[in-house]
């Protein structure tokens, strides 16, 4: 799969493309496919037995009423819902104006804001989050920017409190064709369980399990790493 980390030139002197991968490119990318995305993945928890143990382990690990962000939420907010059915006090946050809309169309008892998942700590008076999850919201970004991803994330959350990073193994980091088919170009990140345990550490996060599966029969080919960790 060919990848490139420049944006192409204009030889008409049209205004340029957003940086690959910039918060303008995230935008631009899943304002223009969000609907795409409900329509195939609205239910994909259903047929997802080893995500649900997962998201559930997380949310019995923090208990009843325990403030938590779904980081790139994405238009089905399915994520969020499933860890408010379990308990917690969900916020889902997004770059993508229309996948807000659409999450707030299909997940009315939740809250859901515009916002870069590097910008989720609380107010001061609202206190520290007791965690975040990640579900696949990071192959949007360049990898260089894990680092300063991750030292947010620790930042906003407690000490004692929960991160769980889901993401697609593999050493991708560049533009490539949309996997959804939509003919538009994407940023597309990947990683491995290193990677993803060096930057959680390093951040201030324990890593208390790393897990990885394989690909179900309807998604794209590629392993899925798991990362739990706690907040020190």
């Amino acid at each position: 799969m060919p990848f490139e980390t420049q944006p192409a030139s204009d030889p008409l002197g049209r205004a340029a493309a957003p940086e690959p991968g910039s918060v303008a490119d995230v935008v631009r990318t899943w304002n223009a496919r969000a609907d795409l995305y409900l329509e195939l993945f609205c239910h994909e928890l259903d047929g997802k037995p080893f995500d649900r143990e997962l998201l559930a382990a997380f949310a019995a690990r923090l208990g009843t009423r325990a403030r938590v962000v779904d980081a790139g939420c994405g238009p089905c907010g399915h994520v969020a819902a499933f860890l408010a059915e379990h308990g917690l006090d969900v916020l889902g946050v997004d770059l993508s104006p229309r996948c807000i809309e659409l999450a707030r169309l299909e997940q009315p008892g939740i809250r859901f804001e515009v916002m870069d998942q590097r910008a989720v700590a609380p107010a001061a008076n609202d206190g520290p989050l007791d965690g975040l999850v990640s579900y696949y919201s990071l192959h949007d970004q360049p990898k260089r920017e894990l680092p300063d991803t991750l030292a947010a994330w620790a930042a906003a959350i407690r000490p004692g409190g929960r991160l769980l990073v889901v993401a697609k193994e593999g050493a991708g980091d560049g533009v490539i064709d949309d996997p959804l088919g939509t003919g538009i170009r994407v940023y597309w990140a990947e990683y491995s369980e290193a990677e993803l345990r060096s930057a959680a550490e390093v951040a201030g996060f324990a890593v208390d399990e790393l897990t990885a599966r394989d690909a179900y029969d309807d998604e794209i080919r590629a392993r899925r790493i798991a990362l739990s960790a706690t907040r020190r």
